[in-house]
């Protein structure tokens, strides 16, 4: 693989990052006292993560960017497990297993 590619597929995977951490902190922005503080974190991460993946679509095809970016449902399960102690089944985590595998042979092709 080449060096441009990987540079391409690192901005893709720190722009899919952000976005599913957007996506926590839009729900945590609800839960949480600071909410306009939290908001305006979450904005600001689906900002930059927007920002990244538009560049990104400028170089690349979108057939192949948007698959990569399902790496955001798998982010935002693990966050949300994580760190606001959602109950995840087990169905769910296996679900979240075939989209990781589905990224994974999007992104080798």
């Amino acid at each position: 693989m080449n060096d441009r590619k990987l540079i391409i597929i690192a901005l893709l995977i720190v722009s899919t990052l952000l976005g599913g951490v957007g996506q926590f902190l839009f729900k945590d922005a609800f839960l949480d006292s600071h909410i306009f503080l939290t908001l305006a974190a979450g904005l600001g991460a689906y900002a930059i993560s927007t920002a990244i993946y538009f560049y990104v679509l400028s170089r690349v095809h979108l057939s192949w960017a948007y698959s990569i970016t399902g790496i955001s449902y798998v982010v935002a399960v693990f966050l949300a497990a994580a760190l606001l102690f959602e109950n995840v089944t087990m169905l769910r985590w296996a679900g979240v297993l075939v989209i990781a595998i589905g990224v994974v042979f999007v992104g080798i092709s």
